[in-house]
């Protein structure tokens, strides 16, 4: 098996075909209309963990947050303690990692005691850890809103104008994100990651590129070593590539200063900066054909997006999926919060 710079592997070896609703179902029904779905949730009262049992909750699913904490905690859960995870998934069909925990072995554990995996992971070492197991159950990848929503909106921008695509994501500088985010975006600061397209390295926000984002404007957003863009173009065959910024110009900025400087991944991280919680995601084929979708709140939309892929990922056959390969747009759920919209850009 060959891989990118980031150890996903290679086009070659996996070319990417549009979604078979056929796969999403398995012999225990799940999945079908009116099956009611059981979830565990792990960092189920964070930031992004109790939207993610709340819209479990209100789909009329089964969802337990799970934690450390007995006073916030459905099922109490301390991934350093193998044997309370192991409990807790005993009665569950599927588990969603929301608590920023990035362990192969916890994968492997939850899926041996027979549940399936979702995680909204945007690291793409540790995607490429999890493509290299081989699970007995589902594990479902790229769930959240980037990765997740941009895989979906790349697939559909390639397969209507086929050929490289760039991604924007461009999220709400004064939203409280919770503490696994900021730590994983701070984290990419002085860092590089191979351009899985071209090759050679890049430093995390560099290489700017203009964006005329929809109530934006023109705006300079920058590479970042999300996921997505390894696996896409794997999966897509073309090159990909991830641009990140924030609804703040000046906030923007200031990350593509401090990634120059040496230790600024390690910065204080209380700081809170100007913005609004509005976030868009894009997708801009060669030709300008464009794909993009928006909202307030990125911890709710990626909450919406991984109960979506909570359900489909319980009637998965076994092995690793990502959103792209069992979902597309029409499945993203109306109504919640998440406004999709299509064009031509420049």
């Amino acid at each position: 098996m060959t891989t990118t710079g980031s150890g996903i592997a290679d086009a070659s070896t996996r070319p990417w075909a549009p979604p078979d609703p056929a796969a999403r179902h398995i012999s225990d029904g799940i999945n079908e209309p009116g099956a009611v779905v059981r979830a565990l949730v792990l960092g189920g009262y964070g930031a992004v963990g109790a939207r993610i049992v709340a819209q479990l909750r209100a789909g009329g699913d089964v969802a337990f947050a799970a934690g450390r904490d007995p006073a916030r905690a459905d099922r109490v859960v301390n991934l350093a303690d193998p044997g309370t995870l192991g409990t807790a998934v005993a009665d569950v069909d599927v588990v969603v990692n929301a608590a920023g925990v990035e362990d192969p072995a916890v994968a492997e554990l939850i899926t041996d005691h027979g549940a399936a995996l979702v995680d909204i992971t945007a690291s793409s070492g540790y995607v490429a850890a999890l493509e290299r197991l081989d699970p007995p159950r589902p594990v479902l990848l790229s769930a959240g809103l980037a990765p997740g929503l941009t895989n979906l909106l790349a697939a559909a921008v390639h397969a209507a104008a086929p050929g490289p695509v760039d991604l924007a994501v461009c999220l709400g500088a004064g939203e409280r994100h919770g503490a696994a985010a900021v730590a994983w975006s701070y984290g990419l600061l002085g860092h590089r990651f191979r351009d899985p397209g071209a090759g050679g390295q890049v430093r995390n926000y560099t290489q700017p590129q203009s964006f005329d984002l929809p109530g934006q404007g023109w705006r300079r957003l920058y590479r970042a070593d999300f996921s997505d863009q390894h696996v896409l173009t794997r999966d897509l065959q073309v090159p990909v590539r991830t641009y990140f910024g924030l609804d703040s110009r000046l906030a923007t900025a200031a990350l593509a200063a401090l990634t120059w400087i040496p230790g600024a991944s390690s910065a204080p991280r209380g700081l809170h900066l100007p913005g609004s919680d509005r976030w868009l995601v894009l997708a801009r084929g060669q030709d300008g054909t464009s794909r993009w979708a928006s909202g307030r709140v990125e911890s709710h939309a990626t909450a919406v997006l991984a109960a979506t892929a909570a359900r489909a990922a319980a009637g998965l056959t076994a092995g690793v999926h990502h959103l792209h390969q069992v979902l597309t747009l029409a499945d993203v759920p109306a109504g919640r919060g998440i406004h999709l919209q299509d064009g031509a850009l420049r």
